[in-house]
């Protein structure tokens, strides 16, 4: 599966569970840790962790296994996929870490064109 692919499954997850704030930074040209960083904000512990949850659900169900966890049990919950790492925050971490300005060198994607439409639409 192609970095994009696995960057679309990640952003329709953490949209079905209500994520706020969704990015999508393309770092290819920045950096060789990885090809795009992903980062949501959940409104609450439970809810960055159920943002979390569903990504690594999604994906799995996918055929991708995720590389490592960091921060179970915390505001910041990181899935690195290798090529691909997904950042869920709770809204005052997301703001103390600002890996938007961090990464400002990136190229912000549009990431609703990711993002599955629904049939009426």
């Amino acid at each position: 599966m192609t970095a994009i692919e696995k960057v679309k499954i990640a952003v329709n997850a953490l949209d079905s569970k209500k994520a706020v704030d969704i990015k999508v930074i393309e770092i290819t040209e920045v950096s060789s840790l990885a090809d795009y960083f992903v980062i949501a904000t959940g409104t609450s512990g439970t809810h960055v962790k159920t943002l979390a949850d569903e990504t690594e659900y999604q994906l799995s169900e996918n055929g991708e296994k995720v590389d490592h966890i960091e921060g179970r049990g915390t505001q910041w919950l990181l899935l690195d996929y290798i090529d691909v790492v997904v950042h869920v925050f709770s809204g005052e971490n997301r703001h103390y870490y600002d890996l938007e300005r961090l990464w400002m060198d990136g190229k912000e994607i549009d990431n609703t064109e990711f993002l599955k439409k629904e049939d009426n639409e």
